[in-house]
Formats: structure tokens, sequence, C-alpha cells
């Protein structure tokens, strides 16, 4: 690594840390109904929608009936979706004649959108029509974003209320997330992105001349404002089929910097969201400084094993599968903050990178996407382990335990390890079955413990809503879109469903007063006993997988064996 590569990877993280603060306490004004700076400008936009719904944002919700909003908003969205891409050929705005979506494919892709996952089983710009890229799949970015939002301001507001029924109203949540936070942030970033060279139009193909005669079809399309949510939402995908790989989705460095940046924007700055929400910042803090030591801590590892020189090959480092606009480091720190946030966008191939890298990137993704994680999905996920930390914790000392005041019980443990074992069970018999048969085997385009990477990377994308792919698996089938959609729909409100009645059972609770047996959850050594939780679980859950792919093929690739 040389200074630049340092300065780069520090300012990044840099502004995100400033960044921190600063949105955290414009998103807790939005949630708690104060007025903003935005109010004068959006406030008509949020007033139109309550009366074009006919919802009153007053009037609140339990916690069944939260999460009876969410399940029926999205399973419309997942059937609107679905429509648009079976029925894209006989629909306007497709000036390159695409035909429709095959149904598999089409529901696969309903259901990764309607998630945040953003899985591609397929190449943008050659299978998906303008309108279905905005109307379809863009309006799903923002909606599944706003609703990650949403059920961690119920969780919130479960710690909070006291001996309360009313969650808040998830199309109160819904509507001022999208008006106030997400529509506002990707206005601002997509102006950005253009002036960066990033396309927004509705041409059609531009045919070229390359240098050596043949002619070539460059597509075209409004990507710019695709790409700025994406981003934003921790959405993924991509409106080309090779991602911000693509000199169209992200030309320059400068656009790298700034889409690295928006990956961690919204997750890093729910944190402090949650700390003025609770009325106590510290606890906010703590949050944050856990998930950032684990990112910092695989960061490290990966950008070691990336420039660690390699016996067989004698380079300290490889650019096969990477830009050459943005080099190794720019290509790894990517691979760590897109796989920590649930966002699945790539400016390089995960599968070119070494064994270790590529395993770091698939760790990430199987520890629940809880290291800053998906929109709102990152704060409610990591909250589950924070309640099992104070549980074991209170195992240790003989007392109940304790969280923000809300004695944790039997119930909430219970609901939590559903949480958590819910996505875990999904990647691991979701690949154990793709391994042994041949329908799923067929789709490989590797052998030994690579081949069995893509398969674990696969499920592991799909049950943590990441949708970043290991390349290499020919995941448009029959096979693959079922399962990985199925993985997709029960990784998403599979952790939904018991996080909103965890929601629901603290609210009913008093708040006890904190006493001198009281563990404390805002200092260091909490930050220690969390790290370790998360740890924990992932290493004993994953380790004998992990051992078995990327691991193995670590010391295999210093050998000089490849896959």
């Amino acid at each position: 690594m040389n200074t630049f590569d340092v300065v780069s990877i520090v300012l990044a993280l840099g502004v995100v840390l400033a960044m921190t603060p600063l949105l955290g306490r414009f998103m807790a004004k939005v949630f708690e109904g104060e007025r903003t700076f935005l109010s004068p400008v959006f406030g008509w936009l949020e007033r139109l929608i309550y009366q074009g719904a006919g919802v009153n944002p007053a009037i609140e919700m339990n916690w069944r009936q939260y999460l009876w909003a969410v399940l029926s908003f999205h399973f419309i969205g997942l059937v609107v979706l679905f429509l648009i891409q079976i029925l894209q050929s006989h629909l306007p705005l497709n000036p390159a004649h695409l035909p429709d979506v095959s149904w598999h494919l089409a529901l696969n892709t309903a259901i990764s959108f309607v998630t945040n996952t953003n899985w591609q089983s397929y190449g943008g710009e050659s299978t998906m029509s303008y309108l279905t890229q905005m109307s379809g799949l863009g309006v799903q970015n923002f909606l599944s974003a706003a609703t990650g939002l949403g059920v961690m301001l119920a969780v919130i507001r479960g710690f909070v209320r006291k001996e309360a029924v009313g969650l808040g109203n998830f199309w109160a949540d819904l509507t001022r997330s999208v008006v106030y936070i997400l529509i506002p942030l990707s206005i601002v970033f997509s102006v950005v992105l253009v002036s960066q060279g990033v396309i927004q139009n509705f041409d059609s193909e531009v045919v070229a001349t390359t240098m050596e005669g043949p002619t070539q079809k460059i597509p075209q399309g409004p990507a710019a404002s695709q790409i700025a949510i994406k981003q934003l939402g921790t959405n993924g995908g991509g409106f080309f089929n090779a991602n911000s790989a693509h000199p169209y989705e992200n030309p320059t460095p400068l656009s790298n910097f700034f889409e690295l940046i928006a990956l961690l924007l919204i997750p890093a700055a729910t944190t402090y969201t949650f700390g003025m929400l609770v009325r106590n910042r510290r606890q906010g803090w703590v949050l944050f400084l856990a998930m950032s030591i684990i990112t910092v801590g695989l960061l490290s590892v990966s950008l070691w094993s990336e420039y660690s020189p390699n016996p067989i090959y004698g380079a300290a480092k490889l650019m096969e599968g990477k830009e050459t606009r943005f080099g190794v480091s720019g290509s790894v720190l990517w691979s760590v903050l897109t796989t920590v946030t649930s966002n699945g966008s790539v400016n390089a191939m995960h599968s070119s990178l070494t064994p270790l890298t590529g395993g770091i990137a698939m760790l990430n993704i199987m520890l629940g996407e809880i290291i800053f994680g998906g929109v709102g999905s990152g704060l409610y996920g990591i909250l589950l382990h924070v309640i099992l930390a104070v549980f074991i914790a209170g195992l240790m000392v003989g007392r109940t335990p304790e969280y923000l005041g809300k004695k944790i019980e039997a119930f909430e443990v219970k609901m939590t390890m559903l949480g958590v074992l819910i996505p875990n069970f999904l990647i691991l018999v979701g690949a154990g079955v793709a391994v042994v048969l041949p329908v799923a085997l067929a789709g490989l385009s590797n052998k030994g413990p690579h081949g069995l990477s893509e398969i674990l990377y696969a499920f592991s994308s799909a049950a943590g809503n990441n949708g970043s792919a290991f390349a290499g698996l020919n995941a448009n089938t029959v096979f693959y879109n079922l399962t990985l959609g199925l993985t997709m729909l029960v990784g998403r409100f599979g952790v939904i469903i018991p996080v909103m009645a965890i929601a629901g059972s603290l609210a009913k609770k008093k708040i006890t007063a904190v006493s001198g047996g009281t563990l404390r959850t805002d200092d260091a050594l909490f930050v220690f006993l969390l790290i370790s939780i998360i740890g924990i679980v992932g290493a004993l859950t994953f380790f004998p997988a992990l051992a078995l792919g990327p691991i193995v093929e670590h010391f295999l690739f210093h050998m000089g064996r490849t896959f």
C-alpha cells in the first residue's frame, strides 16, 4: 500500500464519522415529527401522501397491526413488480425492445428488491427496460429501505415507552423516511454522480466502432438516479451487469469515493439516531464503536491478504478481476464496506479476491449484516445481539438482565434466538442441499473449495439480504431463482416478525430504575462483550463451512493450487 491508499481509506472512514452525528440528529428530529429545514420544502408532499392514502399519522399501531402493515404492503409491492417484469415488452420506455422476463427470474427479482436484497441473476442492461428499472426496481429501492427504518423505529419505541401498546404508525414512518431522508439525499447524490459522468438519459443504444473495426452496442439509460438510491438505501444491485465496476455507473476515483461514503452514511447515522431517541447518546456511540472496531479489524485482514506476496505468482498484489481505476485498496475497501452494510454493490469481482479476502466478505454477511448492516435493519439486527449480550451477562451474575431499563425475559430471548438463527439455518441448509444436487452443481464454473465458496456465498447473500455475488455461479436457473428467492424472503421477514414481537413485548413493560447491580451498557467493557458475542455466534456457526471453503483454499492458494 502507498500513502495515497492509506489516506483514501482514512479519509473515507473519517467523513462517515463526521457525518454520523449530523445526519443522525436530523433523522431523529424527522422521526419525532419535529420541524426541520426540509419541512417547508417537502412538508406539502408528506401531507399530500397522507391525504391521498387516507392515513392519519397520529393513530398508533400495536405490534401486530404494524407488522401486518409491513407484510401486506410488501406483498402488494411484490405482485406489482412481478407483473411489470413479465409484461415489460408490452409497456413503454423499452427502446431496446427487451422481451418479457421469465416467470422464475421475475419472481426472484421481485422478492429480491422487495426484501432490500437486490440480488441479480441477470444483466440489467440486457434484461430490464427503463420502465422496469425505474417504476419497478427503483421504487422498491426507496420503499424497502424505508421499511427497515420503520421497523427500527418500532423497536426503539419498544425500549423507550413504558406500559404502552402503540409502537407508532408504519405509514407515517414510511412516508417520513422516504420524503425527508431518502429522496433529498438521492437528489443531491444523483447530481453529484452526473457531474462525474454517470449517465442519466432515455436514449437508445449507441453504436460505436472499435479500433479493430467491428461495431459494439453501448447501452444507455437513467442510471444515476438508481445508483444513488441503491447506495444510500443499502440496496445494491446495479443498472449494468458489471455494477459499480462499469464506467457508466462509477466512472472516476471521485465517484468511487462518494459511492463508498454513501454505503455507510445512513446505517452509521442510525446509531446516533438510536442514542437520541433513547435519550442516551452514549448508547448509540457504543453500537457505533463496536461496529467500527469489527469493520476496521476485518478490513485490515483483507488488505493484509491482498498485499501479501504470493510465493507462486511472485507478486505482492494481483489485479485480475479488479478495476485499474480503483486499484487493490479501493477494491478491497469496497468489498468490506458493501458486505458489512448489506449493500451488495461491487466494484470488483469478489471471486477474484484472494481466498481469505473473499472469505472475509462472506463472513461479514454471515454475521447477520449487523456491522452497520442495512438501513434500519442493521440497527435492529445488532440490538438482537445486544439482548444476547445482556442475557449472557445476567446469567453470569445471577441477575435478571436489563437493557435501557427493560427486563429481558424468556419471551424476548426466545424471539431473539429465532431472529439470529433463522438466517443461519437458511445459509447452511440451503448451501448443504445445493452441494449435493446435480442441478445446482451444474451452475458452477469452479470446482473444489472455490466452488463451495460460490454456493455458500450465494445463500449467505440471499439470507443476509446483501445481494452481492461471488461470481462464477450461473444463478439464472429455475433451481437457484426459486431457492434463493425463498431464502431472501424468509431471511428478511423471518427476522422482522420476531423483532416486532420483541418490540411489542418490551413496550408493555415498566422501566426499571438503575441500581448498583445494573449492568452498564454504555462503557468499553460492554463494547468488548458485544463484540465477543458477535464473534462467538458467527465463529461457532460458520467456522466449519468456512474451513472447507475459503480457509482451506487460502492455504492451497499459497501452494500454487487454484480452482
